[in-house]
């Protein structure tokens, strides 16, 4: 989704739903709303053949996930025509409403595969969008054996495209690449993934309404908060299958056009510090290092990116975030355009025409050259399915206490979720990443020594019996080791920003241990000629205190950034930004 720049997009998303919200947002089959809820016989569902081993289901959906039938998605969905959220929901070849169809259809076959498990609904809700006031989500619930923890998981993409005009009917959109892409990976982990059981629901979406304003999702998570639906994460993927750089891409995105990247792949959430957000992001990108890089033929890097998002660009995650469920998105490392349609000189695919599966290169009528990567995209929907199937079967998030002696260690202490033998611990510094993920077994406590001066940022995990992981816990942070102290009543440190190196955004921290008496206080970021790039008002109080600084795409080199506190420059560090 596109919104005119990044200045005006916590305005647009903080509005847009006040303004326009979803009512009489219902399940079409009451039985999937009540396995959401939690509220169902788990012995009901049961499969003739439990298969819920991690192993089974990791190198299942590794093994399973099939390129060819990825393509024939893409194949089907292309006769549509036209998948505005506005355009014909009667017709049974063209538009949104044979679209949908053909999706739920789509879920009632793989039921029928997997002893009719999964359980195929509507989400419906009433809004006027494009003129039509009635939509559907197309959703397939597949009941977890335990409902002790009701917490579900849910896979989503959006099926509704569009052309230059947000409501235009009458274009070919195709939209192959945004949003088949992430429709496809839907359908492909439903298809795969209920073969297989496990302790938590896990829901699969397939949203509309996403190009005209995230309608489809914030309906979907609206109905959860209502109807008291816990939910463990949501993995939302849009435009995840390219792998061609436009002459435009939304930032941090492709160097420049004409690259091909299939084989990185980008995780956008909100949050900085004690972001479970980011948190999940780290959680997807260990699942993948542990379960499914070691037997990979194509290796992939999994890049978890500052932004909630592209600069400008909003997705389907944002209105499950803003009711404070756990959210994040995939996107691909590449993009064929930044959607700025209104652009005179954008020839780019992405909110065009133009986004359709390829060209016919020999005219002999077959499609032969394609925008979508098919193998790359079955490597994302592995990533996806295997995290979502991790979590699903995976022990409680335990609790833990952090301490130092101010030298060199770190103390952690289990303090809730203590029947497990087993627990990691992810440590970092500076990036959005760990630097480290340390194991230990057979106590609730563990100490980590000879560190260097730092503050260190620690989350931990549980492991249960069979090596399966939790998600990680909440973050906490330390100092250790003497620190540059150049501050107030030596109650304020400006920490090194994160990460560094950056793309286009870094997050500035300033640890305060006392609240400071000062008027006014602001981080000043200058070049190294000492030229002021950019001034960020900031608020003081004791703990943490963040800020996002944007600085661009391609802006690179080294910069000096500094806390100014009433006119007296406090303390600064250096940054690096590349592209």
């Amino acid at each position: 989704m596109k919104v005119a720049g990044i200045a005006t997009i916590i305005l647009f998303y903080s509005t847009l739903f006040a303004a326009k919200a979803q009512t009489s947002i219902i399940t079409t089959n009451s039985t999937a709303g009540q396995v959401m809820q939690g509220n169902y016989n788990p012995t009901l569902y049961q499969a003739s053949v439990v298969l819920n081993d991690h192993a089974t289901i990791s190198n299942g959906i590794n093994q399973r996930v099939s390129p060819d039938t990825l393509h024939s998605y893409f194949d089907s969905l292309r006769i549509f025509h036209n998948r505005n959220t506005g355009s014909d929901t009667l017709s049974a070849i063209n538009g949104i409403g044979a679209a949908r169809r053909w999706v739920f259809h789509k879920f009632q076959q793989f039921s029928a595969q997997n002893g009719n498990r999964l359980i195929p609904s509507y989400l419906q809700f009433d809004l006027n969008i494009c003129n039509i006031n009635q939509h559907k989500d197309i959703i397939a619930v597949l009941p977890g054996m335990d409902t002790t923890d009701k917490a579900i998981v849910l896979i989503e993409g959006h099926i509704d495209s569009r052309c230059e005009d947000v409501c235009d009917t009458a274009c070919l959109a195709q939209g192959m690449e945004d949003n088949v892409s992430g429709t496809g990976l839907v359908l492909e982990l439903a298809r795969v993934m209920s073969k297989y059981s496990y302790n938590h629901t896990i829901v699969f979406m397939v949203t509309i309404g996403e190009e005209q304003g995230l309608y489809g999702a914030q309906a979907f998570a609206d109905y959860a908060r209502q109807n008291n639906i816990k939910i463990m994460s949501v993995l939302n993927n849009d435009v995840i299958g390219g792998i061609f750089c436009g002459h435009t891409s939304s930032a941090p995105s492709c160097s420049g056009y004409g690259n091909i990247d299939s084989t990185d792949v980008r995780l956008f959430s909100y949050g900085t510090f004690n972001s479970l957000h980011k948190g999940l992001c780290r959680y997807i990108k260990l699942q993948y290092k542990e379960r499914i890089l070691p037997a990979a033929s194509v290796p992939m890097s999994i890049n978890i990116l500052t932004p909630e998002d592209r600069t400008g660009r909003g997705g389907d995650h944002m209105p499950f975030r803003q009711l404070n469920f756990t959210a994040m998105r995939f996107t691909a490392a590449n993009e064929d355009g930044d959607a700025d349609v209104t652009n005179p000189a954008y020839t780019d695919r992405q909110h065009t025409t133009r986004d359709t599966l390829g060209i016919d290169v020999n005219n002999d009528g077959i499609i032969d050259s394609f925008y979508v990567d098919f193998d790359y995209l079955a490597r994302n929907c592995v990533i996806n399915g295997n995290a979502a199937g991790m979590m699903a079967i995976g022990p409680a998030t335990p609790a833990f206490t952090l301490t130092s002696n101010g030298t060199d260690n770190l103390d952690i202490n289990i303090t809730q979720q203590q029947q497990y033998l087993n627990y990691k611990v992810g440590v970092r510094t500076i990036t959005n990443d760990w630097d480290s993920v340390y194991a230990f077994s057979g106590n609730l406590a563990y100490s980590i020594s000879n560190l260097p001066s730092a503050v260190y940022i620690v989350s931990v995990c549980a492991v249960d019996a069979n090596g399966v992981e939790s998600l990680f816990s909440g973050e906490q942070m330390v100092r250790v080791g003497v620190q540059e102290t150049a501050s107030v009543d030596g109650s304020v440190q400006l920490l090194q920003n994160r990460p560094n190196p950056a793309d286009e955004a870094t997050t500035i921290s300033v640890l305060v241990g006392k609240t400071p008496n000062y008027k006014e206080a602001s981080i000043i970021v200058t070049d190294m000629a000492g030229r002021i790039v950019k001034q960020v008002p900031l608020i003081l109080k004791e703990g943490m205190n963040e800020v996002i600084y944007e600085h661009g795409y391609h802006a690179s080199g080294i910069f000096m950034y500094t806390l100014i506190m009433d006119g007296k420059a406090v303390q600064s560090r250096r940054m690096v930004f590349t592209n």
